[in-house]
């Protein structure tokens, strides 16, 4: 029996500085819980939500979206924005809503955050997904600035871009945004040739509610990296020792994504085992809007 949405914008009191942390819900509150974690930092979780979090929720999952403190629609100028500070805010949705376990379905840089997190609280995850999630950072930027110096190997002025970038301090928010700038520049997110159903799918959020309340907090990343000492890591040993603990992880790519070269990829599906690896065809980062269909089917198979 499909169940309508249960809208929950929850004004949540947090600590003693009366944070507000948006989140909503999706389903049935006795089905499995799913934690949806966006990207960012300056991410929120408004694609998803607009997109896939009610479709999930029909495959019987209750879907948990929710924005970091500070970041999207949950506002606050005090926010430090470290791992620390996500961990709160995921412990207080599982606080609020009760929960002992839950499978986090991660995206992005939100891969970075969940991963960390059940290193810690192994207990509380009852599986790990990343999709189209970050792992090995300093090889995704390598990857980005390698790819496109052979592609303009004798293109002076784009070369000059890039060299200006790869010069940057590793671990500085300007590095970071130049190699993701140059990455967006050269259609590194798009997926090559997009389907009817893609294109709905986009066309839909962008004329939607959730499209007006896409917030992004420019400063995020600056603060971030200004409070939080682990800004460039690889947690490929953090999924070895999750997965030596017992939770089951699996991992969900866009063939196109152009921020990943084969061999991390390759490394990541050593981890999960093949069985828990999905490689999607003509499918970039927003992998659940690129090829919606693929992405729940594999959802669904994994984790019922």
């Amino acid at each position: 029996m499909r169940l309508l949405a249960t809208v929950l914008f929850l004004a949540l009191s947090f600590l003693a500085k009366g944070q507000n942390l948006y989140i909503k819900s999706y389903g049935n509150p006795k089905n499995k819980a799913i934690i949806f974690i966006h990207g960012g930092p300056s991410g929120n979780a408004t694609l998803f939500e607009g997109t896939t979090a009610q479709k999930l929720a029909d495959q019987d999952f209750y879907v948990i979206a929710y924005d970091r403190r500070g970041e999207g629609r949950s506002a606050d100028p005090n926010a430090k924005f470290t791992f620390e500070e996500a961990f709160q805010d995921l412990n207080l949705i599982y606080r609020k809503y009760h929960l002992k376990k839950a499978i986090l379905l991660s995206h992005s840089f939100g891969g970075l955050v969940a991963t960390l997190y059940t290193n810690k609280y192994p207990q509380n995850v009852s599986a790990l997904v990343v999709a189209g999630a970050l792992f090995s950072q300093q090889e995704t930027y390598d990857n980005i600035l390698n790819t496109l110096k052979k592609k303009y190997s004798t293109d002076s002025e784009q070369l000059k871009k890039i060299n200006i970038v790869e010069n940057l301090n590793k671990n500085s928010a300007e590095y970071r945004k130049g190699c993701y700038e140059l990455a967006g520049e050269n259609g590194f997110f798009k997926m090559p040739n997009p389907t009817a159903e893609s294109k709905k799918l986009y066309t839909d959020y962008e004329a939607g509610e959730f499209y007006k309340t896409n917030i992004r907090n420019k400063n995020a990343p600056l603060v971030f990296y200004k409070n939080e000492k682990q800004n460039n890591i690889d947690t490929r040993p953090f999924l070895k020792k999750i997965k030596s603990a017992g939770v089951p992880i699996y991992g969900i790519y866009g063939k196109n994504d152009g921020v990943f070269s084969s061999a991390q990829i390759n490394s990541l599906k050593t981890i999960t085992g093949e069985k828990n690896f999905a490689f999607i065809d003509n499918c970039s980062h927003y992998l659940f809007v690129d090829q919606q269909a693929a992405f729940l089917s594999n959802i669904n198979k994994w984790l019922k």
